[in-house]
């Protein structure tokens, strides 16, 4: 196979041939959500135009072509986590919802007083909210594993932490503001001794990462369609098919019944007792292309070639006086957050975007991690694979041109 060709994937990301203000768009919020490529598009296009009907639900042609177009889509999921079963892979809006979803039907049923959850100071609210209102509800007690100073995981008080107690172990695959990659498996490892379950929580893992659900052993793994170049409104929930058999539904409605009486109501098989009405049939066959997309782009080299472009990014910020990194972990991925002490990251935010560059400022849905770090927020840069070398300079420049700016 030929090796990753940044120029030619940038050819197949329509909505970066554009200007923002006068200025060539340079779109460094990846870790928010990724541009979709042309693949993905006409996959959601033909879909519409040739074959728009619902699935499971009637005997015409049109609705067959979607059904096994939309299940298709849930065997390349399944090829790409490399699930045992593809009952294994349920849809949902996104990685928030699957958290959910796991939190209500799993969590509600089996949680109750003086169990222990543990999820890492790095969550996401997504990851962290629902274990939240869980815990409120059942009695459990929510436990925090600290990080160390350079922003990784404190392994020595997980093991510390990991107790008869322990339910539940749920934390992420990479941070979304140090761009930590926790060491996952051994997270796993180590719960599973404890006789607790795992939830890892791969957003912003999937574009970067060969993932392997039976290799990290986990018991649930969930991640989001728009950040591996794929639609917004789809995600995924990986479950081991045993544990998804004990669990009830946590939505009620079309397609996840058996059978229906006035009086009562018996649930179909997993997945489809977790998929309550119409499901997000055109987003599901986006996801796929998307999936087929990011493996070709893999087997070129396009990670090889990110980490290149986070390490120039990483280099120019260091030489920037006034710029201070936000943690320094052993391996990082995806994205570098910043604080500027002499300005607010949101000035800084609308200044670049007036030159046309696309970063993110804010808390990131990590309130709490921010806060302990005794910020307001950060700005966060997150390239893509279809970003530059000349992008990542141009962005160094804008930045240092902001704080002059601004300094006035």
């Amino acid at each position: 196979m030929t090796a990753f060709d940044v120029w030619q994937v940038r050819q197949q990301f329509p909505i970066l041939d554009q200007q923002i203000n006068g200025y060539p768009l340079i779109y460094l919020d990846n870790a928010a959500t990724t541009q979709k490529p042309e693949v993905v598009l006409q996959a959601m296009d033909r879909y519409y135009r040739n074959d728009n009907a619902n699935v499971h639900r009637s005997a015409h042609a049109l609705a067959s072509r979607a059904t096994i177009a939309f299940e298709s889509a849930r065997d390349d999921v399944t090829h790409f986590l490399n699930a045992a079963h593809r009952e294994e892979i349920i849809w949902t809006r996104g990685t928030t919802e699957a958290i959910n979803l796991v939190a209500y039907a799993w969590g509600l049923a089996y949680l109750q007083q003086g169990d222990e959850i543990l999820i890492s100071a790095m969550e996401h609210h997504a990851n962290l909210v629902p274990w939240q209102q869980v815990a409120l509800k059942t009695g459990a007690r929510l436990r925090i594993i600290p990080l160390q100073e350079n922003g990784d995981l404190d392994l020595f008080q997980y093991r510390q932490m990991l107790s008869d107690k322990t339910r539940l172990v749920a934390v992420t695959q990479v941070s979304n503001v140090l761009g930590t990659v926790n060491p996952v498996k051994e997270i796993v490892r180590l719960a599973h001794e404890a006789g607790a379950l795992t939830l890892i929580d791969g957003a912003q893992a999937v574009a970067h990462n060969h993932i392997d659900v039976q290799a990290l052993d986990c018991d649930f793994y969930v991640f989001s369609g728009h950040k591996v170049y794929g639609p917004t409104g789809i995600g995924v929930l990986y479950g081991k098919q045993a544990l998804l058999n004990t669990l009830d539904p946590w939505q009620f409605g079309g397609e996840m019944i058996e059978r229906v009486t006035y009086e009562s109501s018996t649930f179909n098989r997993p997945p489809f007792r977790f998929e309550a009405g119409t499901p997000p049939i055109a987003e599901a066959i986006g996801l796929a292309a998307a999936l087929k997309f990011i493996r070709e782009q893999m087997a070129k080299g396009s990670e090889r070639y990110h980490q290149q472009l986070l390490q120039q990014l990483v280099n120019g910020l260091t030489a920037i006086e006034g710029v201070h990194i936000i943690g320094n972990p052993v391996t990082r991925q995806g994205v570098v957050s910043i604080s500027l002490p002499q300005f607010h990251h949101h000035d800084v935010c609308q200044f670049l975007d007036a030159q046309g560059v696309a970063v993110r400022s804010g808390h990131h849905c990590a309130m709490p991690l921010i806060e302990a770090l005794g910020l307001s927020g950060t700005l966060r840069i997150s390239p893509g694979i279809y970003n530059t070398d000349q992008e990542i300079m141009l962005f160094l420049s804008h930045l240092q041109q902001t704080m002059e700016l601004l300094d006035v």
